[in-house]
């Protein structure tokens, strides 16, 4: 069968790359025409465009690229009209995905199916009645979309979360801390985390603030930054060597994190890959007018929290230190009581034990793969 498949940054790349493998797992005859990215191209079929010459985020660079916008939406829907695939394939990406979606189903009449739905939950709830009205199957990965999804009438498959498939495909799964340090010229003795964001933006907002909170901390503990993927290194400098001085990695998120005793994390999927790696974190997310983000997350927001670990749990599991609790200050208490009170420590490792539990097991690509394989033999 063809399938025709849209991600429209990295991380979707990634999935929808997993995905096409488990397809071609069930579906031999597989071919695959995509907008996406280099690893969806090495997973094999035609990369029509690159998410590269699609990924414009924020009012401001949306509104300068509208023409390349719609010139990409015009050619996507004349491109899948003459490949006539048997399934289209969206995975997160609603802005441009939301629009292809209808274009399909109205005018094509070719089943849709979504892989990792938009947090609609979050904000945006009306495009809901889009999901209803084009998309045959939406394949979520967090089991809590099942519920919020179900109050609006409309059936989801929760298909368990690759980020789960992620920790445990992950390479030096047995590496000790004496390799890793020694490794990468590091010292021997305790290390934290530090994860301040994938953009530069954020990177300057969070850094300086975490570097900050552990001045007390540095005679005992070793700072590692993990590099966000994209970044030249040349940027952190301005923060990393100031005191306390800390190390910056790339590539090597995974193996950080699992050599670290806490961290320090912003937003997204990042405190998830951190509790499932079992380190006590605090989350901190910095934003500019902090007290008008918080009225807006509180009164116009439709989620009590920013962090997978705590919206996954239904309750605080990690402390949400962003807009008006940001502060150095509330840093450094949140780990002195996650690095020096033991039962304040123990009882974050037990809710990330059911965090776990709730998420299920891996194979969420093998999964999603079988609801639209077994959906389109029917």
């Amino acid at each position: 069968m063809k399938y025709y498949l849209i991600a429209g940054e990295a991380s979707g790349d990634l999935h929808a790359s997993n995905l096409m493998q488990s397809l071609r797992d069930l579906d031999k005859e597989a071919d695959f025409r995509f907008f996406g990215g280099d690893l969806m191209q090495t997973a094999g079929g035609t990369l029509v465009r690159h998410y590269r010459d699609m990924a414009f985020m924020g009012i401001m660079p949306v509104l300068l690229n509208a023409r390349t916008i719609l010139r990409n939406l015009a050619f996507c829907k004349e491109d899948i009209a003459a490949y006539r695939p048997d399934a289209v394939i969206l995975v997160d990406y609603p802005g441009f995905n939301l629009k292809i979606a209808k274009y399909v189903k109205t005018q094509l009449g070719i089943p849709v199916y979504y892989y990792i739905s938009p947090k609609v939950w979050a904000w945006k709830e009306y495009r809901v009645k889009s999901f209803k009205k084009y998309v045959d199957e939406m394949l979520s990965i967090l089991p809590f979309e099942v519920d919020f999804f179900k109050k609006h009438q409309y059936n989801i498959h929760y298909v368990g979360n690759p980020t789960v498939d992620a920790i445990a495909q992950r390479d030096h799964k047995e590496e000790t801390f004496s390799q890793f340090i020694e490794a990468n010229g590091l010292e021997n003795k305790p290390m934290i985390a530090l994860l301040a964001g994938s953009r530069k933006q954020e990177i300057a907002a969070n850094l300086p603030s975490m570097l900050e909170a552990m001045r007390e901390y540095s005679e005992g503990y070793q700072l590692v930054v993990a590099g966000a993927p994209g970044i030249d290194p040349s940027f952190y400098d301005d923060f990393t060597g100031s005191f306390p001085p800390a190390k910056v990695l790339f590539n090597q998120t995974y193996r950080i994190l699992a050599q670290s005793d806490a961290a320090l994390v912003t937003s997204g999927t990042a405190t998830l890959e951190t509790a499932l790696l079992n380190v006590p974190q605090v989350v901190c997310y910095k934003t500019p007018t902090p007290k008008l983000t918080y009225w807006v997350f509180k009164h116009l927001l439709h989620t009590p929290y920013i962090s997978l670990v705590n919206l996954i749990c239904g309750r605080e599991v990690v402390k949400e230190l962003f807009a008006r609790f940001f502060t150095v200050d509330n840093i450094r208490k949140e780990l002195k009581q996650i690095l020096h009170v033991q039962s304040y420590r123990q009882n974050m490792l037990d809710n990330y034990e059911e965090m776990r539990q709730i998420l299920g097991g891996p194979g969420a690509s093998q999964r999603a793969a079988a609801v639209v394989y077994a959906k389109l033999q029917d």
